[in-house]
């Protein structure tokens, strides 16, 4: 099987369409139509259903494109690997983040490594810590940025400046909004929102087995989306501070959870993980970073 293939797979799946596949491919309708019979027979499965004016997947089909795309990701960063090996001035880095206002930290270290390596260019992908360091794992990311403890024994890590508060964002017109602190008492009865993964490790730390005393009605990987349910008035977002726009015409408020909870939030990577020469200077230039700030 041929990453060439699997590339072509991937341009039908998404365009849904032979002609448009082809015509962004730079290739004959024929000569890809070639290419996905030949993998179709080479799997011993039909992957697309043809309709009149459009095709779309088997079941088959749609598990080849996960596959697919973990595959193709990794052929691409294995050949800016070693083309970038003996090139110091510049590189490909890929970066998993996790939603916080500290990434501002990484983005600052980035923008000054851009000026003085101009041929650095990065990727970012940004998502849950499930769906980061299942790529982190494959070795398709060089780094995972996340907002909550590593797992020691997987991975090596660097601590970043400051801290995110967690607190309540709800309309501005709310009672809620007279208090300066949110305590457990008053997030009894309400309709709240926040993602899975928090509720199972944050709020623990915070209110510990009362947790299963409040009402959850929606659960939201991206904060952004909460905030745009609860300006409607159907809930109550749990989210870290300035992960939303809460300002003056925002029509939304922040109002911090008392006793404080907080949340870290780490630059992490594979233990033993042996870096281009790029990645190690960047490295470098993170530490260096965080260490200015800390003095």
């Amino acid at each position: 099987m041929e990453i060439r293939s699997l590339r072509y797979f991937l341009a039908v799946a998404r365009e849904e369409n032979m002609t448009r596949a082809a015509e962004q491919l730079h290739v004959s309708q024929s000569t890809l139509s070639k290419q996905i019979r030949a993998l179709e027979e080479e799997l011993g499965k039909k992957l697309f259903i043809r309709h009149s004016f459009r095709i779309e997947l088997t079941e088959e089909g749609i598990l080849l494109r996960k596959r697919a795309a973990d595959l193709v990701e990794m052929a691409d960063k294995i050949s800016s690997e070693f083309l970038s090996i003996d090139e110091i001035t510049g590189g490909e880095i890929y970066f998993g983040l996790a939603e916080s206002y500290q990434i501002r930290h990484l983005a600052r270290v980035i923008r000054s490594f851009q000026e003085r390596y101009p041929d650095f260019h990065y990727h970012i992908l940004s998502g849950g810590t499930e769906q980061v360091t299942e790529k982190l794992d494959k070795g398709i990311l060089d780094f995972a940025v996340l907002v909550e403890e590593p797992d020691e024994d997987k991975y090596d890590y660097l601590e970043l400046p400051g801290r995110d508060r967690w607190g309540l964002i709800f309309p501005a017109d709310d009672p809620l909004a007279e208090k300066e602190q949110i305590r457990f008492e008053d997030l009894q009865g309400l309709p709240l929102f926040i993602s899975e993964q928090s509720r199972d490790a944050d709020l623990p730390r915070w209110c510990g087995p009362r947790v299963s005393q409040l009402t959850f009605s929606g659960y939201f990987q991206l904060a952004y989306n909460g905030s745009v349910f609860a300006r409607e008035g159907l809930g109550y977002l749990l989210a870290l501070d300035r992960i939303v726009d809460t300002s003056e015409d925002s029509g939304l408020v922040f109002r911090p959870l008392y006793p404080v909870l907080e949340n870290p939030m780490y630059l992490i990577w594979q233990k033993y993980q042996v870096f281009t020469p790029i990645a190690e200077r960047f490295l470098e230039e993170m530490r260096d970073y965080c260490d200015r700030q800390e003095s």
